[in-house]
């Protein structure tokens, strides 16, 4: 094998030409260097425009349709509250005739009777039936907070989803450069005799796995960036870039605190409490419905002769209707929003000890990951590669090293992938955006 080198090296030494020592005395004059000729200068593309996550959340919070359509829900609550606290229209009604006599001595004649009465709204009952629906109205807003929460959520998993593939994309990249690398660098060895046929065959092999994991990569990035574009909305363009990192993580607080917060603000539980307020009062109200309706009556009869007023008071007495339906159905109500508050109360303590022991769980990966097992692969990639350059080892030796430090790149990515979903989960369920938003 040493033979073949030397002579492979002695044929490519005569092949090169001898430059760097002309014939005849004294340096030789170097040629003028020819210059290329201009080519004709591409217009600069314009940038693409590059969008942080903040600016994101801004334009799903302007344009997103769920959110337009939480708000007309909104205000058909507003209106509800207007509507409670109207007072009640007076009732007038007028009728016209003639009369005509039938004993001597009475002269017939046009006659017309008026009657005006107005409902007297019980004090009590439309302090019951305003509460209601204000409390329905609270209710409202709260499902307006829950969609924006959630939409923001779902904004950040995919921001977080793009980052991922872009960082999986660019370590393909660097995989399927080193790949070529190696298939040079093995081509040359094999073709002096140095190494076996078979160690071209396996640099070949990664080279095309190395080929087929970057164009899977890129089809994931764009798949991702699609995913992101279609939950903002057609205001982000086609070819955004994103300004953010998988490595950095807010910090989360301890368990007793984030349960504090989430039984405080999250909207969901804030809602299923407007709830059960609201029935109260509507159960309240049905009660009150028992008592008497009053209404002021002023009736006037005309005729030929005689002009008749007369006032009075109109009362409706309950005593074959005692609303027992209706009040026993806001009674159930009742029951079904508050055994509502409590099972929403139960899930979320529930989803939140979940996603705050998977948070644990991703950062202690991470921490591994990055103190340890990567540097460890890093440290035994370099060490059978300097073994593959001197021939202690084989390819065999030197591609499992690769594959064994892009497994734990590739597990890194991953892990801080699930930890910033983590994080998100939590402030999904302490509703952190709404905060920041001022709501």
């Amino acid at each position: 094998m040493f033979s073949k080198s030397v002579l492979a090296l002695a044929l490519v030494a005569a092949a090169v030409p001898a430059l760097s020592a002309p014939s005849g005395r004294g340096p030789a004059a170097s040629p003028a260097p020819v210059r290329p000729a201009a080519a004709p200068t591409a217009p600069a593309q314009p940038a693409a425009p590059v969008y942080s996550l903040s600016v994101l959340r801004d334009m799903a919070r302007a344009g997103h349709p769920s959110l337009a359509a939480a708000q007309a829900l909104v205000e058909a609550g507003s209106a509800q509250v207007t509507a409670a606290a109207a007072y009640p229209n007076p009732e007038v009604e007028f009728l016209a005739g003639r009369t005509q006599a039938r004993v001597p001595g009475v002269t017939g004649g046009g006659a017309q009777t008026l009657n005006v009465q107005q409902r007297i709204d019980n004090p009590w009952q439309r302090e019951a039936r305003i509460a209601a629906a204000g409390y329905g109205l609270e209710a409202r807003r709260a499902e307006r907070s829950g969609f924006e929460n959630d939409l923001l959520a779902r904004l950040d998993q995919r921001f977080f989803d793009v980052l991922r593939r872009i960082a999986e994309s660019r370590a393909a990249r660097e995989d399927l450069q080193l790949a070529e690398q190696i298939r040079a660098k093995v081509a040359v060895r094999v073709s002096t005799g140095e190494a076996p046929r078979y160690e071209l065959i396996k640099a070949d092999t990664e080279l095309l796995n190395a080929q087929k994991s970057a164009e899977s990569a890129e089809l994931r990035v764009a798949q991702s960036r699609a995913a992101l574009r279609a939950l903002v909305g057609p205001a982000l363009p086609a070819d955004f870039q994103l300004e953010g990192s998988l490595s950095g993580t807010p910090a989360v607080p301890g368990f007793e605190q984030l349960r504090a917060e989430v039984l405080a603000r999250n909207p969901e539980l804030l809602r299923n409490q407007a709830e059960v307020r609201r029935a109260e009062r509507q159960l309240a109200l049905e009660r009150l419905r028992r008592q008497p309706d009053v209404a002021v009556k002023m009736a006037q009869d005309r005729d030929h002769e005689l002009r008749d007023t007369r006032m009075g008071v109109v009362v409706t007495v309950p005593i074959w209707d005692r609303r027992q339906g209706p009040v026993a159905e806001a009674g159930a109500l009742l029951e079904r929003s508050r055994s509502e508050l409590a099972a929403q109360e139960l899930v979320l303590i529930q989803a939140l000890e979940g996603a705050y022991r998977q948070y644990e769980i991703a950062r202690n990966q991470v921490t591994a990951l990055e103190t340890g097992i990567l540097r460890e692969a890093e440290a035994a990639l370099k060490v059978a590669e300097a073994a593959y350059r001197f021939g202690e080892r084989g390819i065999l030796d030197y591609l499992d090293a690769q594959r064994v430090f892009r497994a734990a790149r590739n597990e890194l990515i991953a892990a801080r992938h699930e930890l910033q979903l983590a994080v998100i989960d939590i402030e999904r369920l302490r509703a952190t955006h709404l905060k920041e938003s001022g709501q």
